[in-house]
C-alpha cells in the first residue's frame, strides 16, 4: 500500500507539470486564430480539456499522498511505466478532437489518436497523418512539443521542478531509462540537462532560420518550420510540419538537421563536458567513438548498395545514404527520400540494424543504446580471449578510459545481455504479428518491410516503409503502440508494472 501511495503521488506531480506544459501550447491557436467564429474548428478547447484532465487528476493525487514514502526501485519503475502510458492516453485528446486535415476536416478515431500521442511522447515519429502540411498549426506544434518534452523525459522535467533531496529522486530518474549524472545531486543533474537542451534548441532554431535565408526559394525553412524541426530534430523525434519530411529542403538545411540529430543522440554528460571546455574528455567518450565508427561503416555500406539503385552517381548516393543512416542510428526518423520501401532489402536491413542499436545512453535517442552494444562487443572479445588464454593470465577490463574489476565488468555485460535479449524477444513478437496482418491487408509488403517497421517503432525512430497508416489494422496499431512504449522505457519498468498489477489482483482475490 505504501508503494501505491508513492506511485500515485509521483504520477500526480508529473500530471501537474504536463498540465502546465499543455497550457503553453495555447499560444499557437491564439496566435494563428484557430478558434472562434472565424475558424472552422476550435484549437483552444481540446488543449484546455487536456490540461484540465492533467490538473484534475494531478493535484488531488499529489496533495492527498504528498507525505508518501520516497520512491524505491519498484515504485519508480511502476511510476515510469504507468505514467508514460497515462500521459499518452490523456495527450491523445487534441489528436482526437482537432481535425488532422484542415481541407476535409477529418478527425482521428480514438485508437489512431492514442497511436499518434504515444508516437509523439516516446519520440518515435511514426504517424497516422498522410500530409503534415494540412495539419492545423495547433496540432503541428502539439506534435513537436510532446516530442521535445518526451525526448528528455516527462519524469526528468518533473524532477527538475518538484524534486526533493534523497534517493527517491534518483530511482525515479533511473526509472525513465537514465542513470548518467553531471553533478552529484540529481536535482542539479536534471536542471543541467534541461538547460543544455534548451540552449541547443535555441541555437538550432537560429541556425535553421539563417540557413533558410540563403537556400534557393522554396528550399529553406521559415521561422515556423525552424522552430518545429529544431525541436523534433534535437529530441530525435522526427515529426515534421511538411508532407515530405526533409526531402524538399536544400543541402545546407539537411546538413544542419544532421548536426541536430547527432547532437540529440550524444549523452548529456558528454555535452556537459563539451560546454565546460573539456574537449579531450568529450572526444574520448566511448559512445561517441562507437557512433562515429558505426556512421562511417554504415554510410559506406549503404552508399555502395544504393549506387545505381537509388542514385546513379556516388555523390547522390552518399548524400541520401548518409542522411538516412544517421537518421536511423540517432533514432530521429527524418527522411530525405520519397519511398524507403523501394530500397533493396539489404539496405532496409542495414537501417533496421542501426535503429536497433540507437544512440547513446543518457541522450534523447532510442534503441538498445550504444553503451549496451559496446558492452556486448567487449564481452564477446573478453570471453574469446579468456577461452584461448592460459588460466594464469590476468585480464584488464577497460570501458573507454575506465578500468573495471572482473565482477563489475561481468555485471554490466550480464545486464546488457538480459535487456538486449528481452528487447529482441519482444521485437520478434511484434514482427510476427505485424508481418502476418500486413501481408493480408497490404500484400505487396515483404517480411523485410515488417521487420523495418517494428524496429522503427521499438527503436523509437519513425522511419516507415508504408505499413503505418490510419487505415491499418487495429491489432497492428495496438502492437506498434506497445512496441513504442516498451522501447522508450527499456522493458524493465513495464515488466515490474505487469508483475505489480497481477500481485495486487492476487491479493484482492
Amino acid at each position: 500500500m505504501s508503494d501505491l501511495k508513492t506511485v500515485l503521488r509521483n504520477i500526480g506531480g508529473v500530471f501537474i507539470i504536463i498540465g502546465v506544459v499543455t497550457l503553453i501550447a495555447l499560444v499557437v491557436p491564439l496566435f494563428f486564430g484557430e478558434y472562434g467564429a472565424d475558424s472552422s474548428f476550435d484549437g483552444i478547447g481540446p488543449l484546455l480539456i487536456t490540461s484540465a484532465m492533467f490538473f484534475g487528476l494531478g493535484f488531488p493525487l499529489y496533495y492527498i499522498f504528498k507525505e508518501a514514502e520516497q520512491a524505491n526501485f519498484k515504485s519508480a519503475m511502476v511510476t515510469a511505466a504507468l505514467g508514460w502510458l497515462l500521459i499518452s492516453v490523456i495527450g491523445s485528446i487534441p489528436f482526437w478532437l482537432i481535425p488532422y486535415n484542415i481541407s476535409t476536416l477529418e478527425f482521428m478515431d480514438p485508437l489512431s489518436a492514442f497511436f499518434e500521442s504515444m508516437s509523439g511522447w516516446t519520440g518515435t515519429g511514426l504517424t497516422m497523418v498522410d500530409n503534415e502540411g494540412l495539419l492545423p498549426y495547433t496540432l503541428q506544434f502539439w506534435r513537436s512539443l510532446i516530442q521535445w518534452i518526451g525526448g528528455v523525459g516527462v519524469i526528468v522535467l518533473t524532477l527538475s521542478i518538484l524534486a526533493r533531496p534523497g534517493t527517491g529522486s534518483f530511482v525515479l530518474y533511473k526509472g525513465e531509462a537514465r542513470d548518467q549524472k553531471t553533478h552529484p545531486s540529481i536535482v542539479s543533474t536534471v536542471r543541467t540537462i534541461w538547460w543544455i537542451f534548451l540552449l541547443y534548441t535555441i541555437i538550432g532554431v537560429i541556425l535553421l532560420s539563417i540557413i533558410g535565408v540563403f537556400e534557393k526559394p522554396g528550399m529553406g525553412m521559415d521561422i515556423w518550420m525552424s522552430i518545429n524541426h529544431a525541436m523534433t530534430g534535437l529530441a530525435t523525434g522526427g515529426f515534421s510540419v511538411t508532407d515530405d519530411s526533409i526531402t524538399g529542403f536544400g543541402t545546407m538545411s539537411q546538413i544542419a538537421i544532421v548536426v541536430l540529430m547527432v547532437l540529440g543522440s550524444i549523452a548529456f554528460a558528454a555535452h556537459y563536458n563539451l560546454l565546460k571546455g573539456r574537449i579531450k574528455k568529450f572526444l574520448s567518450d566511448a559512445q561517441l567513438k562507437a557512433m562515429i565508427i558505426l556512421i562511417i561503416i554504415g554510410v559506406v555500406a549503404l552508399t555502395i548498395i544504393n549506387l545505381g539503385l537509388v542514385n546513379d552517381d556516388i555523390s547522390g548516393s552518399l548524400k541520401v545514404s548518409g542522411f538516412q543512416f544517421i537518421s536511423a542510428l540517432t533514432c530521429t526518423g527524418f527522411t530525405s527520400v520519397e519511398n524507403i520501401s523501394a530500397w533493396a532489402e539489404s539496405a532496409k536491413l542495414i537501417l533496421a540494424f542501426a535503429m536497433i542499436i540507437g544512440g547513446a545512453a543518457g541522450s534523447t535517442a532510442g534503441g538498445i543504446k550504444l553503451f549496451r552494444a559496446i558492452l556486448l562487443y567487449k564481452g564477446v572479445g573478453w570471453r574469446i580471449k579468456r577461452a584461448i588464454s592460459t588460466p594464469r593470465r590476468v585480464f584488464v577490463h577497460k570501458l573507454g578510459e575506465k578500468s573495471l574489476s572482473k565482477d563489475d565488468a561481468m555485471d554490466l555485460i550480464n545486464e546488457a545481455a538480459i535487456i538486449s535479449f528481452m528487447w529482441v524477444i519482444l521485437l520478434s513478437v511484434g514482427i510476427i504479428i505485424t508481418s502476418n496482418i500486413s501481408s493480408t491487408m497490404v500484400p505487396e509488403k515483404t517480411l523485410g518491410d515488417a521487420i523495418f517497421e517494428v524496429c522503427s517503432a521499438q527503436g523509437n525512430v519513425g522511419l516507415t516503409t508504408g505499413i503505418t497508416s490510419i487505415s491499418m489494422s487495429p491489432i497492428t496499431k495496438t502492437m506498434l503502440i506497445f512496441n513504442m512504449w516498451i522501447g522508450r522505457l527499456e522493458i524493465i519498468p513495464i515488466i515490474v508494472l505487469i508483475k505489480s498489477v497481477f500481485g495486487i489482483r492476487r491479493n484482492i482475490l
